[in-house]
Protein backbone atom coordinates (compact mmCIF):
# COMPACT_ATOMS: atom_id res chain seq x y z
CA UNK A 1 0.00 0.00 0.00
CA UNK A 2 1.35 3.42 -0.99
CA UNK A 3 0.68 5.84 1.85
CA UNK A 4 1.14 8.75 -0.56
CA UNK A 5 -2.10 7.87 -2.38
CA UNK A 6 -4.34 8.36 0.63
CA UNK A 7 -5.54 11.28 2.71
CA UNK A 8 -3.30 12.72 5.42
CA UNK A 9 -5.14 12.31 8.73
CA UNK A 10 -5.65 15.08 11.22
CA UNK A 11 -4.20 14.28 14.62
CA UNK A 12 -4.94 15.39 18.16
CA UNK A 13 -2.60 14.08 20.87
CA UNK A 14 -3.34 13.93 24.60
CA UNK A 15 -0.48 13.40 27.05
CA UNK A 16 -1.09 11.73 30.42
CA UNK A 17 1.93 12.74 32.49
CA UNK A 18 1.33 10.33 35.44
CA UNK A 19 1.83 7.38 33.05
CA UNK A 20 3.86 9.19 30.36
CA UNK A 21 1.32 7.93 27.85
CA UNK A 22 0.14 9.58 24.63
CA UNK A 23 -3.40 8.94 23.39
CA UNK A 24 -4.59 10.01 19.97
CA UNK A 25 -7.75 11.01 18.17
CA UNK A 26 -7.18 10.34 14.47
CA UNK A 27 -9.62 12.18 12.22
CA UNK A 28 -10.55 11.99 8.59
CA UNK A 29 -10.25 15.67 7.53
CA UNK A 30 -13.04 15.22 4.98
CA UNK A 31 -15.67 13.82 7.34
CA UNK A 32 -16.60 13.59 11.03
CA UNK A 33 -15.21 10.07 11.40
CA UNK A 34 -12.38 9.40 13.84
CA UNK A 35 -10.57 6.68 15.76
CA UNK A 36 -9.10 6.75 19.26
CA UNK A 37 -5.73 5.07 19.86
CA UNK A 38 -4.36 3.96 23.26
CA UNK A 39 -6.64 5.68 25.73
CA UNK A 40 -5.88 5.95 29.47
CA UNK A 41 -7.98 5.37 32.58
CA UNK A 42 -6.51 6.91 35.72
CA UNK A 43 -5.75 4.50 38.56
CA UNK A 44 -4.43 5.03 42.08
CA UNK A 45 -2.86 1.74 43.25
CA UNK A 46 -2.85 2.84 46.90
CA UNK A 47 -6.62 3.29 47.07
CA UNK A 48 -7.71 1.13 44.16
CA UNK A 49 -9.73 4.06 42.77
CA UNK A 50 -10.09 4.83 39.09
CA UNK A 51 -10.42 8.27 37.49
CA UNK A 52 -11.89 9.29 34.14
CA UNK A 53 -10.43 12.81 34.17
CA UNK A 54 -8.00 12.18 31.32
CA UNK A 55 -10.48 10.17 29.25
CA UNK A 56 -13.03 12.95 29.74
CA UNK A 57 -10.64 15.38 28.02
CA UNK A 58 -10.65 13.12 24.96
CA UNK A 59 -14.43 12.78 25.06
CA UNK A 60 -14.88 16.55 25.40
CA UNK A 61 -12.68 17.11 22.34
CA UNK A 62 -14.63 14.55 20.31
CA UNK A 63 -17.97 16.12 21.25
CA UNK A 64 -16.82 19.71 20.72
CA UNK A 65 -15.52 18.82 17.25
CA UNK A 66 -18.71 16.94 16.38
CA UNK A 67 -16.81 13.73 15.66
CA UNK A 68 -18.11 10.17 15.35
CA UNK A 69 -15.94 7.42 16.81
CA UNK A 70 -15.74 4.33 14.62
CA UNK A 71 -12.81 2.51 16.24
CA UNK A 72 -11.10 2.50 19.63
CA UNK A 73 -7.75 0.84 19.00
CA UNK A 74 -5.13 -0.65 21.30
CA UNK A 75 -1.59 -1.13 20.03
CA UNK A 76 -1.09 -3.89 22.63
CA UNK A 77 -1.95 -4.98 26.17
CA UNK A 78 -0.30 -2.13 28.06
CA UNK A 79 1.64 -2.85 31.25
CA UNK A 80 1.93 0.75 32.45
CA UNK A 81 -1.59 2.13 32.31
CA UNK A 82 -5.20 1.00 32.28
CA UNK A 83 -7.24 1.42 29.11
CA UNK A 84 -10.28 3.69 29.08
CA UNK A 85 -11.67 1.99 25.96
CA UNK A 86 -14.97 0.75 27.52
CA UNK A 87 -15.63 4.15 29.08
CA UNK A 88 -15.05 5.99 25.81
CA UNK A 89 -17.18 3.43 23.99
CA UNK A 90 -20.00 3.98 26.49
CA UNK A 91 -19.89 7.75 25.93
CA UNK A 92 -19.05 7.95 22.22
CA UNK A 93 -19.60 4.55 20.62
CA UNK A 94 -17.07 2.76 18.43
CA UNK A 95 -15.71 -0.78 18.22
CA UNK A 96 -12.78 -1.77 20.46
CA UNK A 97 -10.02 -3.44 18.46
CA UNK A 98 -6.68 -5.15 19.12
CA UNK A 99 -4.42 -7.70 17.45
CA UNK A 100 -5.60 -11.31 17.26
CA UNK A 101 -2.61 -12.47 19.30
CA UNK A 102 -4.35 -11.07 22.35
CA UNK A 103 -5.32 -14.73 22.71
CA UNK A 104 -1.67 -15.58 23.43
CA UNK A 105 -1.39 -12.79 26.00
CA UNK A 106 -4.62 -13.91 27.65
CA UNK A 107 -3.31 -17.47 27.78
CA UNK A 108 -0.05 -16.40 29.44
CA UNK A 109 -1.54 -14.04 32.00
CA UNK A 110 -4.66 -16.08 32.57
CA UNK A 111 -2.29 -18.60 34.15
CA UNK A 112 -0.23 -15.96 35.96
CA UNK A 113 -3.33 -14.57 37.65
CA UNK A 114 -4.98 -17.99 38.04
CA UNK A 115 -8.11 -16.68 36.35
CA UNK A 116 -9.81 -20.06 35.99
CA UNK A 117 -12.43 -21.00 33.43
CA UNK A 118 -14.55 -17.89 33.92
CA UNK A 119 -11.95 -15.84 32.02
CA UNK A 120 -12.29 -16.39 28.28
CA UNK A 121 -8.97 -16.61 26.43
CA UNK A 122 -10.36 -16.19 22.92
CA UNK A 123 -10.27 -12.40 22.61
CA UNK A 124 -14.06 -12.23 22.84
CA UNK A 125 -13.87 -9.26 25.24
CA UNK A 126 -12.91 -7.14 22.20
CA UNK A 127 -15.22 -6.18 19.36
CA UNK A 128 -12.66 -6.71 16.59
CA UNK A 129 -9.52 -8.82 16.41
CA UNK A 130 -7.13 -7.76 13.66
CA UNK A 131 -4.51 -9.87 11.93
CA UNK A 132 -1.45 -8.79 9.97
CA UNK A 133 -2.45 -7.11 6.72
CA UNK A 134 -6.07 -6.43 7.65
CA UNK A 135 -7.51 -3.21 6.26
CA UNK A 136 -9.98 -0.83 7.85
CA UNK A 137 -11.38 2.65 7.27
CA UNK A 138 -11.75 5.82 9.29
CA UNK A 139 -14.16 7.73 7.10
CA UNK A 140 -12.31 8.30 3.83
CA UNK A 141 -8.98 7.28 5.36
CA UNK A 142 -7.74 3.82 4.55
CA UNK A 143 -5.75 2.02 7.22
CA UNK A 144 -4.03 -1.31 7.52
CA UNK A 145 -2.44 -3.37 10.26
CA UNK A 146 1.15 -4.53 10.74
CA UNK A 147 1.81 -7.21 13.34
CA UNK A 148 4.96 -5.96 15.11
CA UNK A 149 5.60 -8.30 18.08
CA UNK A 150 8.64 -8.39 20.33
CA UNK A 151 7.57 -6.16 23.18
CA UNK A 152 4.48 -8.38 23.50
CA UNK A 153 3.12 -11.10 21.19
CA UNK A 154 0.06 -9.01 20.32
CA UNK A 155 1.71 -5.68 19.40
CA UNK A 156 0.23 -4.04 16.32
CA UNK A 157 1.22 -0.97 14.34
CA UNK A 158 -1.80 0.86 12.97
CA UNK A 159 -0.99 2.57 9.64
CA UNK A 160 -3.55 5.24 8.77
CA UNK A 161 -2.76 7.39 5.76
CA UNK A 162 0.78 8.71 6.15
CA UNK A 163 0.79 8.00 9.91
CA UNK A 164 1.76 4.88 11.86
CA UNK A 165 0.94 4.31 15.53
CA UNK A 166 3.73 2.11 16.82
CA UNK A 167 2.76 1.63 20.47
CA UNK A 168 5.83 0.80 22.57
CA UNK A 169 7.79 -0.80 19.71
CA UNK A 170 9.74 2.41 19.09
CA UNK A 171 10.29 5.59 21.06
CA UNK A 172 11.75 8.93 20.03
CA UNK A 173 15.26 8.51 18.60
CA UNK A 174 16.95 9.68 21.80
CA UNK A 175 15.15 7.03 23.90
CA UNK A 176 15.31 3.94 21.70
CA UNK A 177 13.13 0.85 21.71
CA UNK A 178 10.74 -1.26 23.76
CA UNK A 179 11.76 -3.65 26.52
CA UNK A 180 11.35 -7.34 25.70
CA UNK A 181 11.51 -9.02 29.11
CA UNK A 182 7.79 -9.41 29.76
CA UNK A 183 6.35 -12.93 29.29
CA UNK A 184 6.04 -13.51 25.55
CA UNK A 185 8.54 -10.78 24.63
CA UNK A 186 11.61 -11.40 22.49
CA UNK A 187 14.38 -9.01 21.42
CA UNK A 188 15.16 -10.75 18.13
CA UNK A 189 11.50 -10.62 17.17
CA UNK A 190 11.40 -6.94 18.07
CA UNK A 191 14.36 -6.18 15.79
CA UNK A 192 12.59 -7.83 12.88
CA UNK A 193 9.36 -5.99 13.63
CA UNK A 194 11.21 -2.67 13.61
CA UNK A 195 12.69 -3.62 10.24
CA UNK A 196 9.13 -3.84 8.90
CA UNK A 197 8.37 -0.35 10.21
CA UNK A 198 11.61 0.93 8.69
CA UNK A 199 10.45 -0.44 5.31
CA UNK A 200 7.62 2.13 5.27
CA UNK A 201 8.29 5.30 3.24
CA UNK A 202 10.85 7.55 4.92
CA UNK A 203 8.36 10.38 5.40
CA UNK A 204 5.83 8.21 7.22
CA UNK A 205 4.94 9.93 10.48
CA UNK A 206 5.48 7.68 13.51
CA UNK A 207 3.44 8.34 16.64
CA UNK A 208 4.75 6.97 19.95
CA UNK A 209 2.75 5.73 22.93
CA UNK A 210 5.17 7.15 25.53
CA UNK A 211 7.89 9.68 26.17
CA UNK A 212 10.13 9.96 29.27
CA UNK A 213 12.32 13.07 28.76
CA UNK A 214 15.56 11.15 28.13
CA UNK A 215 19.04 12.64 28.32
CA UNK A 216 17.88 15.84 29.96
CA UNK A 217 15.43 16.81 27.20
CA UNK A 218 13.15 19.50 28.67
CA UNK A 219 9.95 18.90 26.68
CA UNK A 220 7.89 15.87 25.73
CA UNK A 221 7.85 14.59 22.17
CA UNK A 222 5.89 11.83 20.49
CA UNK A 223 6.08 12.34 16.73
CA UNK A 224 8.99 11.13 14.60
CA UNK A 225 9.46 9.76 11.08
CA UNK A 226 10.82 6.58 9.61
CA UNK A 227 13.81 8.53 8.24
CA UNK A 228 14.60 10.09 11.62
CA UNK A 229 14.42 6.74 13.41
CA UNK A 230 16.61 4.99 10.84
CA UNK A 231 19.17 7.77 11.05
CA UNK A 232 19.34 8.41 14.80
CA UNK A 233 17.52 5.89 17.01
CA UNK A 234 20.07 5.16 19.72
CA UNK A 235 19.25 1.45 19.81
CA UNK A 236 18.37 0.47 16.28
CA UNK A 237 19.61 3.00 13.71
CA UNK A 238 20.81 1.68 10.37
CA UNK A 239 24.10 -0.16 10.73
CA UNK A 240 23.17 -1.92 13.98
CA UNK A 241 23.19 -5.70 13.46
CA UNK A 242 20.47 -7.96 14.77
CA UNK A 243 22.88 -9.76 17.10
CA UNK A 244 24.24 -6.50 18.50
CA UNK A 245 20.74 -5.22 19.08
CA UNK A 246 19.66 -8.40 20.85
CA UNK A 247 22.73 -8.32 23.11
CA UNK A 248 22.11 -4.66 24.00
CA UNK A 249 18.38 -5.11 24.54
CA UNK A 250 18.69 -8.19 26.75
CA UNK A 251 21.42 -6.62 28.88
CA UNK A 252 19.45 -3.39 29.26
CA UNK A 253 16.23 -5.18 30.15
CA UNK A 254 17.90 -6.92 33.09
CA UNK A 255 18.45 -3.50 34.69
CA UNK A 256 14.95 -2.07 34.22
CA UNK A 257 12.46 -1.64 37.04
CA UNK A 258 9.06 -3.29 36.89
CA UNK A 259 6.38 -0.81 35.72
CA UNK A 260 4.49 0.63 38.68
CA UNK A 261 1.06 -0.36 37.33
CA UNK A 262 1.92 -3.63 35.61
CA UNK A 263 -0.25 -5.89 37.81
CA UNK A 264 -3.52 -3.93 37.59
CA UNK A 265 -2.87 -2.87 33.99
CA UNK A 266 -2.51 -6.34 32.54
CA UNK A 267 -5.49 -7.75 34.41
CA UNK A 268 -7.71 -4.95 33.13
CA UNK A 269 -6.28 -4.53 29.63
CA UNK A 270 -6.42 -8.21 28.71
CA UNK A 271 -10.16 -7.79 29.36
CA UNK A 272 -10.44 -4.92 26.85
CA UNK A 273 -10.26 -2.36 29.67
CA UNK A 274 -12.92 -4.00 31.83
CA UNK A 275 -12.49 -4.87 35.50
CA UNK A 276 -12.69 -8.53 36.60
CA UNK A 277 -16.21 -9.75 37.26
CA UNK A 278 -17.60 -8.50 40.54
CA UNK A 279 -17.68 -10.96 43.42
CA UNK A 280 -20.89 -11.73 45.40
CA UNK A 281 -20.47 -8.55 47.46
CA UNK A 282 -20.60 -6.45 44.29
CA UNK A 283 -16.90 -5.44 44.33
CA UNK A 284 -14.28 -6.21 41.67
CA UNK A 285 -10.85 -7.28 42.88
CA UNK A 286 -7.41 -7.22 41.27
CA UNK A 287 -4.89 -9.88 42.25
CA UNK A 288 -1.29 -9.40 43.36
CA UNK A 289 0.72 -12.59 42.70
CA UNK A 290 3.42 -12.73 45.38
CA UNK A 291 7.04 -13.15 44.28
CA UNK A 292 6.09 -13.50 40.62
CA UNK A 293 7.99 -10.48 39.27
Amino acid sequence: MDVHTVIRPDMKAFFDEPTNTVSYVVRDPQSAQCAVVDSVLGFDPASGRTSTTFADEIIAYIRAAGLEVGLILETHVHADHLSAAPYIQEKCGGAIGIGENIKIVQGIFGKVFNEGTAFERDGSQFDRLFKDGDRFRVGGLEGYVMHTPGHTPACMTWVIGDAAFVGDTLFMPDYGTARCDFPGGDARTLFRSIARIFALPDDTRLFMCHDYLPAGRSFYQWESTVAAEKAANIHVHQGISEDDFVAMREARDKKLDVPRLILPSIQVNMRAGNMPLAEPNGTSYLKIPVNFL
